[in-house]
């Protein structure tokens, strides 16, 4: 019996494997230049295809949009999920599992980041919805874990806890475009660099209890 060969796309290549490059590419121009910017035309020319193939593989530019969406939000809430079910007495503090977590989850694509925390998405279109669940889902996460936080250090107030969970998400934001033009910085690099600054920054801070 002939075993069927696999469905060819453009240029002798597997579609299955070409939708794969396309994504590839299409989340690193979404990441680097945001919904607004990016053009189904730029994300064609870095695979080397046409314009035309990617509308027949995945119709609109916010199809496309929400094909990277996706994978992305899965993949960054279960390393959210993931390393705040690590604790335990020798296991980091949660932020810095959080962050190591979102290093690794994010290694070898680090534009992907900005898929999901794109400030400029359409307003009340499927690409802006699905990336506020998304989000509303790793902030969700990260209420429970700034909360814990505010109770130890015996602070009951809400608005504590929301001030620190938008503090939070600017910060890995801040850290992960730091690494996107560090690229020499492995995921382990990075967190073991987090370690250092929060170190740092419970120093200054205790220094300045004691003025």
């Amino acid at each position: 019996m002939t075993t069927p060969r696999p469905r060819a796309g453009t240029k002798g290549v597997p579609r299955a494997a070409r939708e794969q490059q396309i994504l590839a590419a299409a989340v690193e121009e979404f990441g680097r230049r945001g919904y607004e910017g990016a053009t189904m035309a730029g994300i064609a020319a870095r695979v080397d295809v046409t314009k035309a193939l990617l509308h027949q593989y995945f119709g609109s530019k916010q199809d496309l949009f929400l094909a990277c969406l996706d994978p992305v939000g899965e993949r960054l809430l279960d390393a959210v999920r993931t390393a705040m079910a690590q604790g335990g007495t020798d296991a980091p503090p949660t932020p810095l599992r959080v962050l190591h977590g979102l290093f690794t989850a994010l290694d070898g694509q680090r534009e992907a980041w900005f898929v999901l925390y794109d400030g400029s998405l359409p307003p009340g279109s499927d690409a802006a919805g699905r990336a506020a669940y998304y989000r509303g889902a790793v902030d969700g996460l990260a209420a429970s874990g700034t909360a814990d936080l505010l109770r130890a250090a015996g602070s009951a107030d809400p608005l504590d806890a929301d001030a620190l969970k938008h503090a939070w998400r600017g910060l890995a934001t801040a850290l992960v475009r730091w690494w996107i033009n560090h690229p020499e910085e492995s995921p382990d690099a990075m967190a073991r660099r987090c370690a250092r600054l929060f170190a740092v920054g419970r120093t200054v801070l205790a220094a300045d209890d004691g003025v």
